[in-house]
Order: structure tokens, then C-alpha cells, then sequence
């Protein structure tokens, strides 16, 4: 007993040296110490200089038990308090020894919180967790252990060292995701405080709802077994812990939350918050994942068609907000529309709408206004094609053949016919379910889009060819001196074009009356060869050759045009016979 008081001052307290029992047996009742029987008996080895181990399972156990006894350095050098301290700094520089020293806080969490072991050791997961892991050394990285864990008397216990973990980002998720729930969420705020990336915390979080929540819709076997209300705390203390940063949480695990949330009937502000989530980033959503199952007896779809609607409202708020906030582009029409930036999530979330309704319009409990509401919240011009409503539009009245001529009339108001493609419009033509306007504007707009294609088609040809001729009466003019055009610079204007090609189209017609006149007059063909800028070179032959007709050749010049109009009235018969470009002239003597 005497070295037991002597070195706690609550039991010297309890057990003062001037009372008549000291010395005798005395009846001590120590309900409330830290670690029960279990730390007393280390304590009681301590004081009597039995060697025991100190090792991170035990030693904030201890640190508690000796804080409840008072063993300070005031009862002895060298007490319980002081050896435990020490040994706690080494025990902070590893990673799987903090983590066994945060696991050692939960049976003596209250005491340890107040002497602040609990924060000291959470503060040092935290550190640990955001430093770059190939920045650690071997004693305080995540794949070292404390190389010896020395008791307070001498007698070292070594830690087994841990398998080497990869050093990604995530090496610490699976290792915190064992600590209880108000453990875990003191580490995401000491994380979140110290800077980390919201990435890493979410991917963390994340982590840690797989291993105590049944996201696949059933328990894993490795999953512990909890109540109903301990899954729904659990699962709202999830949704607040979550990065507010868009895009940060994969939308299909938000919709994970969303299907848990309704089967375990969460708090509705918990569903809130996760539908405002899911709204935010619904273009990043696929179909199986909005396909929510409605939840109880008195349910009328098969899908929870509201949950739908209300994610899709948030996400069109958001959108606006946004396009209001972002530049616009101003249009020939003075109209303002989004830029294209703000038109592809919304164009996306517009395809993901239309396949939504084509998948639930077979429930023949889908009321049309249902239908109505949640189709009419997709703007018109969020659509290029109205291919995917008219899909739906189409099943749903093959679902539901009962629907008025009026209600078919207004069902099919939240498509244009306008923007129907080919196969759609084909198909549209000749499906019996369509009110008769329908098909007759559908049939418009197709002979339209015809009448359209075929005009641009022949004006297309009629350019062409133009250009053709063009083409061909440029191509000498090319060879020309002073009229040379510029074929580094193909730039012309439609104006320039046509002047051009009228100016040719005068220039031939007038070569072509000049040479009837030629022809009618006969004149001499030196006149000719004059008015066209030719010579005749004549050679001399021996013989009766001279009566033959001589041949000359010359190439044909862009001058031949210009002075065609400046011919005489004598000439004879020209025969032209075009070889590789040249002209052939045969004069009769």
C-alpha cells in the first residue's frame, strides 16, 4: 500500500498518513478509473517496480489512469504521468501508431478529451495525412512503425512492422475508415482546416460511407452490423461533412445517397441538401442512376417521378443563374441567347431528360401532368433535335391510348416538328398515334426542307458549271501580259465575278460577228493576219511545191481577241485545228 500512496496523490488523499486505519485495512472504491481493473494493475506493477510494457494500444489508457490518480512528479521523479508523455512523443511520430493511440482514446474518451489527448492525437493523423507521403521519413511515414516502443522500467516491445501501402493520395482512406464516427469527423475537420484538397476529403469521405452503408442497395459481409437510426445518423452526418465544391462528389455516389436517404427515411433538409447537390452537376448524372424506385405502399409509379422533377428544377435554376451572370452573345435577330458554353450542360441534361421520360412513359399510372411538368422544364433551344422527346412522346401515347384528341394535342405541343430529323419525320408521317395536325405540320415542314435542299442544290450546279465556263474563258487571259491575274491571289468578289464574266461574254459575242463579217466580205487574208497581229512566214520550196498551201504555225495570243474587232473586210476562209494548244492557219494561194 505504502508505495501505491506515495506516489498518488488521490490516494494519499483517500488514505491520509494520520488517520487511525492507515496501516490497517482500508476498503477503497476506485469505480471511475480510467481503463478499470485492467489499468490499475499496471499502475500497481508500475509503483512496484514490476517491469511492464508501454506500448501505443495502452499507453493513453494509462496516460488517463494516471491523470485520474494524480501521479505527477510532485509523488516521485520519473512518474507514470512523465513516463507516459515520453512515451507518447514517440509514439506521434508513426502513422499506424497514432492511428492505434486514436482507437486507444474510445474507451477513455472523456477523460482523454479533457486532458486533450484526443485533439494531440487526431492533430497528428491530420499532419500526417496531408504531408507529401515520399516526403516522410521511415519513422513517421505511413509504412514505418515505431522501431522500438521502450516501457518506462527498460523493457523494449518492437511493433511489427505494416505491409507498405501505396503512395498515392489515398493511402490513408481505408486506414481512418475504422475509426468511429465523432473520431472520424474530428480528422475531416482537422484535414479541412489545415488546407488539404477537397478532392482527397471527398475521396476520404467517400471511403468511409462504402464500409458502414449499403449504397449497392444490399449490406456487404464485411460491413458491421448496425441499427436502422445508427445507418441514418450515420448517413446525415455524411451528407454534412461533404465538400461544398461543385463537381468535387461524383454525382452517381450523390445519387447512392439519395436512394439510402428514402429507403431509411432521412430528414427531409438532409434529401434537400442531396437534390440541390445532384441538381447542381445533373449533366454529369446517366440514366440508370436518376431511375429512383419510389418508396412505400402508396407510391403510384414505379419511379419517384417528384425526386426527378425537383433535381431537375435545381439544375435549371442554377443554369439560369449562371447564364445571368456569364457574358451573352447578341444574335442578327437582336435576340440574346446563352453562349455556347451555358448550352452544352443543358443540352446535356436535355438528352438525359428525354431518355428519363422515354423510360417511365410505359407506367400506365403516369398521369399526363406529371409527364407535362417535368418535359416542359427543358427550355426549347436546349434541344438541336427533338428526336429523344418525340421517342417519349410516342411511347407514352402508345402507353396510354385512352387520351383525348385534346390531350394528344397537348402532349405533343413540347416538341417541333421543325427540328425532326429524317428518320424522325419518316416516322412521324406515318404513326397513326399522332393528332392529324401533327402529322399535316410535320408533312409541311419535310416538303419545306425539301423544296429547300433541291433549290440549294441546283443553284450549287448552277455555280459550278459557271465557274467552269469561267475557268475555261480565263485561262488564256492568264497568259496575257498587261491583263495578267494574280493567281497567288485567288480572292475575288461575287461582284468582281460577274463583271468579268459579262465582259467576256461580250467580247466572244463580238469576235463572233466580226468573223461573219469577215466570211461574207471574202476579203484577203493578209488583212486578216494584219487585224488578228500575225505574220505569215512563207518558206520557198523547190518545184511545183510553191502551188500548195503553206502551213504556219503560231500560238493563239490574248491580242487576237482584242484586235478581232478591228478587222478589215478582206479575207478568206480560215481553218482553225487545235494541236497542243497552237492554232493551225492554211492560206490558199
Amino acid at each position: 500500500m505504502f508505495p501505491l500512496l506515495s506516489r498518488s496523490m488521490l490516494l494519499e488523499n483517500l488514505i491520509p498518513r494520520d488517520s487511525p486505519k492507515y496501516g490497517k485495512r482500508h476498503v477503497v472504491h476506485l469505480h471511475d478509473i480510467p481503463g478499470g481493473a485492467k489499468a490499475f494493475l499496471f499502475v500497481a506493477k508500475f509503483c512496484y517496480d514490476i517491469k511492464t510494457e508501454l506500448t501505443a494500444m495502452n499507453v493513453v489508457t494509462l496516460r488517463c489512469a494516471a491523470e485520474y490518480l494524480q501521479m505527477g512528479e510532485d509523488y516521485g521523479e520519473g512518474n507514470l504521468i512523465f513516463q507516459t508523455e515520453n512515451f507518447l512523443i514517440e509514439v506521434f511520430g508513426s502513422w499506424d501508431d497514432s492511428l492505434r493511440a486514436v482507437e486507444d482514446c474510445e474507451g477513455v474518451f472523456h477523460i482523454a478529451d479533457e486532458i486533450h489527448l484526443v485533439s494531440r492525437c487526431i492533430e497528428s493523423l491530420a499532419m500526417k495525412a496531408c504531408a507529401e507521403p515520399r516526403s516522410l521519413t521511415r519513422h513517421n511515414s505511413p509504412t514505418g512503425t515505431l522501431p522500438d516502443a521502450t516501457s518506462w522500467n527498460g523493457l523494449g516491445s518492437v511493433s511489427k512492422p505494416s505491409n507498405e501501402r501505396d503512395l498515392s493520395d489515398d493511402w490513408w482512406y481505408k486506414d481512418v475508415s475504422g475509426l468511429k464516427l465523432h473520431m472520424y469527423k474530428r480528422l475531416i475537420f482537422a484535414v479541412t482546416s489545415k488546407g488539404m484538397d477537397p478532392k482527397r476529403i471527398a475521396g476520404s469521405i467517400m471511403c468511409y460511407a462504402k464500409r458502414y452503408l449499403p449504397l449497392d442497395g444490399r449490406a456487404s459481409v464485411n460491413m458491421p452490423v448496425s441499427s436502422e437510426h445508427e445507418q441514418v445518423t450515420l448517413l446525415e452526418e455524411i451528407v454534412g461533412l461533404l465538400p461544398d465544391q461543385k463537381g468535387i462528389i461524383p454525382t452517381k455516389f450523390l445519387l447512392k445517397l439519395m436512394r439510402i436517404s428514402m429507403i431509411l427515411g432521412a430528414d427531409p433538409s438532409c434529401r434537400d441538401i442531396l437534390e440541390k447537390r445532384i441538381g447542381s452537376q445533373l449533366d454529369n448524372a446517366a440514366l440508370e442512376d436518376i431511375l429512383i424506385p419510389s418508396i412505400g405502399y402508396s407510391a403510384e409509379t414505379l419511379y419517384d417521378i417528384d425526386c426527378v422533377q425537383r433535381i431537375v428544377d435545381y439544375f435549371m435554376l442554377g443554369d439560369s443563374d449562371e447564364s445571368d451572370s456569364s457574358s451573352n452573345e447578341l444574335v442578327d435577330d437582336q435576340q440574346l441567347i446563352p453562349s455556347s458554353r451555358e448550352l452544352t450542360p443543358t443540352t446535356m441534361v436535355a438528352n438525359l431528360v428525354d431518355n428519363y421520360l422515354a423510360e417511365v412513359a410505359p407506367d400506365v399510372n403516369l398521369k399526363l401532368t406529371k409527364f407535362l411538368s417535368l418535359a416542359s422544364l427543358i427550355p426549347g433551344y436546349s434541344r438541336p433535335l427533338d428526336d429523344g422527346i418525340y421517342r417519349a412522346i410516342d411511347i407514352y401515347l402508345k402507353a396510354h391510348p385512352w387520351l383525348t384528341d385534346s390531350e394528344k394535342e397537348q402532349l405533343c405541343r413540347l416538341m417541333n416538328c421543325q427540328k425532326l430529323s429524317l428518320e424522325a419525320s419518316t416516322h412521324a408521317a406515318q404513326n397513326e398515334r399522332l393528332p392529324l395536325r401533327v402529322i399535316v405540320q410535320v408533312l409541311f415542314f419535310e416538303q419545306l426542307r425539301l423544296r429547300t435542299s433541291v433549290s440549294g442544290w441546283f443553284f450549287v450546279t448552277e455555280n459550278l458549271e459557271n465557274s467552269q465556263d469561267l475557268s475555261r474563258n480565263i485561262g488564256p487571259r492568264i497568259e496575257s501580259g498587261t491583263h495578267e491575274i494574280s493567281v497567288n491571289n485567288p480572292i475575288v468578289t461575287v461582284d468582281e465575278m460577274r463583271t468579268r464574266v459579262s465582259s467576256l461574254e461580250k467580247e466572244c459575242l463580238g469576235m463572233r460577228q466580226d468573223i461573219q463579217k469577215l466570211v461574207k466580205n471574202k476579203g484577203s487574208w493578209n488583212s486578216i493576219f494584219k487585224m488578228l497581229g500575225l505574220r505569215l512566214k512563207t518558206t520557198t520550196r523547190s518545184g511545183s511545191d510553191h502551188h500548195h498551201p503553206k502551213t504556219v504555225k503560231t500560238p493563239l495570243s490574248a491580242k487576237m481577241f482584242r484586235n478581232s474587232r478591228k478587222a478589215g473586210s478582206n479575207g478568206k476562209q480560215i481553218k482553225d485545228n487545235n494541236v497542243d494548244g497552237d492554232k493551225t492557219i492554211q492560206s490558199q494561194s
